[in-house]
C-alpha cells in the first residue's frame, strides 16, 4: 500500500499531520492475546479525565436515559437501510411517521419531514423552500442566528442567485424600525432563532405579523428542549420550523451524526425537501405506511426535484422518539424548567461575582459573560482545571473577542455550578 501511495513508510505517510496533534502511540508486545490487550487498554483509557462541560452553541449536553441505547440497540432498529422498498419496511417506516407525528406536536406545526442532516442544513433547506413557495430572491437573516448555520446558509445559497440580508445583533429582536427597513416586496423569508445563539428568549410574534404583511415566510430554529417550557414557532406563527435533534437522546460524539428536522405548515408541505411518511391502508383495510410526496431527484424527474437531500437520518430519529416517549409532555417540561433554572442561577452567580452579562433578558441555557480580557487564553487555563468553560465569542464575532458563552442543562449540580464559577473567577 505504500508503494502505491508512493511514500516509503507510514511516518512519510502521515507527514502532513502536525507533530502536536499526533500521539506517541501506545506501547503493548508484539504478540499479546485478546484478554490481556483489553485489560491493557482499559486501564489506558481509565486514565483519561473526563472534564466538566460548560459548552454549548449549538450542541449540549444532556441525560440520557438507558432505555434509549437498549431500545434503539435492538437488531431490528439497529440495522435497516433506507426504505427503498417500503413495503418491506413497514417497522422502519411506522418509527418515522411517529416521529414526524411528535416533532409537529413539539413544534405547533402541522407536517414534518422524515428529516435531513443536521440543524445548519434544515435552516438552509428551509431557506430555499420558502424561495420555491414565494417565488422571491431575498432572505433576511437575524444576527442572532448561529453563525455556523449562517455559514452553511451562505454555502448552499451561494449559486443560487438569492440575495441574503443579515440583520445587526440586537438582544430583543428587531426593532420595528429595523425590521420594516430590511423587509420588502423582493424578501422570501426572514430567519430567526429562539432561544438565539445568545440565549435570549424572544417573543417574535409582532416581527412575523410584519414578515407576513410583506408576502414573505416566516422561518424559526428552534432548540427542541426549550419547547416544552417556552411558547412554539407555530404559536408565534412561524410558517416553517427547523431544529438540531441532538439535544433529544443523542449523545455529542464528536459533533456527530446529528439529525436536523423540518416542520411546515400543511399548505407547504409539497415543497417539503426530503422524505415524508404517511399512514395509509392495504387493499385488505390494514393499516400501512408508505413514502409520500417524495421529491428527491432520485424519485422524480431532476428538475423538479426540491433538494439534493438523498438520505434521513433514520437511527438519530429514532433515538429522538424514543427520547420523546420516554418523556412524555410533563417530562419535556420539566427538564426544560431545569435547564431555564440552572442557567438563570448560573446567571445570577456571575453577576454576584460582578462579571457583566450581555443578555438583555431572560434566558433559556446559555448567557454572554464579559471578562474584558482575552477569553480563548481564560477558557485555556479553565480546561487546565478540569473545565470545558464555554464558547469564546470572538472566533465568530471579532467585536466579542472577550465575551463567553457559557451553556447549563440539567445535567450540571448545583456544586459543579459554584466550583465552575469559582475556578473561573481565578483564571481571570
Amino acid at each position: 500500500m505504500l508503494d502505491v501511495c508512493g511514500v516509503s513508510s507510514i511516518d512519510e505517510l502521515f507527514s502532513v499531520i502536525p507533530e502536536s496533534l499526533k500521539s506517541p502511540g501506545v506501547e503493548l508486545p508484539e504478540h499479546i492475546d485478546e484478554y490481556e490487550l483489553d485489560r491493557r487498554v482499559r486501564n489506558l483509557a481509565s486514565l483519561n479525565k473526563t472534564p466538566v462541560s460548560f459548552c454549548g452553541g449549538g450542541m449540549y449536553e444532556h441525560f440520557i436515559p438507558a432505555a434509549v441505547d437498549s431500545i434503539a440497540g435492538k437488531a431490528e432498529f439497529y440495522t435497516p437501510y433506507t426504505p427503498y422498498q417500503p413495503e418491506c419496511s413497514q417497522g422502519t417506516l411506522q418509527t418515522v411517521y411517529e416521529l414526524q407525528t411528535a416533532l409537529c406536536r413539539l413544534y405547533g406545526m402541522e407536517a414534518s419531514n422524515a428529516s435531513v442532516y443536521d440543524g445548519a442544513t434544515a435552516v438552509a433547506e428551509a431557506a430555499l423552500m420558502a424561495v420555491r413557495v414565494t417565488r422571491r430572491r431575498k432572505i433576511i437573516v437575524d444576527g442572532c442566528l448561529n453563525p455556523l448555520y449562517i455559514r452553511v446558509l451562505k454555502t448552499y445559497l451561494r449559486y443560487a442567485d438569492c440575495e441574503i440580508v443579515q440583520t445587526g445583533r440586537r438582544g430583543a429582536g428587531l426593532s420595528e424600525d429595523g425590521l420594516e427597513a430590511e423587509i420588502d416586496e423582493k424578501t422570501a423569508c426572514y430567519i430567526y432563532q429562539n432561544p438565539d445563539f445568545f440565549g435570549n428568549v424572544r417573543d417574535l410574534s409582532s416581527d412575523i405579523k410584519k414578515v407576513h404583511s410583506a408576502g414573505a415566510l416566516a422561518v424559526a430554529s428552534a432548540y427542541p428542549v426549550s419547547l416544552g417550557l417556552l411558547k412554539t414557532p407555530g404559536e408565534m406563527g412561524a410558517d416553517i420550523a427547523t431544529g438540531e435533534g441532538q439535544s433529544l437522546g443523542n449523545p455529542l460524539n464528536f459533533s456527530g451524526p446529528y439529525i436536523g428536522f423540518i416542520t411546515c405548515k400543511r399548505k407547504y408541505i409539497r415543497k417539503l425537501p426530503g422524505r415524508i411518511v404517511a399512514e395509509t391502508e392495504d387493499n385488505e383495510g390494514r393499516r400501512g405506511f408508505v413514502l409520500t410526496l417524495q421529491t428527491r431527484e432520485q424519485h422524480i424527474r431532476r428538475a423538479r426535484a426540491t433538494s439534493n437531500i438523498c438520505t434521513n437520518q433514520n437511527h438519530c430519529g429514532l433515538r429522538s422518539l424514543i427520547y420523546m416517549t420516554l418523556m412524555g409532555k410533563n417530562g419535556m417540561r420539566e427538564i426544560a424548567i431545569s435547564n431555564a433554572k440552572k442557567a438563570s442561577y448560573a446567571c445570577e452567580k456571575f453577576k454576584e461575582r460582578g462579571f457583566a452579562i450581555e443578555n438583555p433578558g431572560p434566558i433559556f441555557n446559555e448567557f454572554v459573560v464579559n471578562i474584558e480580557k482575552d477569553a480563548e487564553d481564560v477558557l485555556k487555563n479553565l480546561y487546565k482545571r478540569g473545565f470545558l468553560g464555554g464558547v469564546p465569542l470572538g472566533k465568530y464575532f471579532p467585536d466579542m473577542k472577550n465575551c463567553v458563552l457559557i451553556a447549563v442543562t440539567e445535567v450540571r449540580s448545583l456544586r459543579e455550578i459554584e466550583e465552575f464559577i469559582g475556578e473561573f473567577e481565578k483564571s481571570v
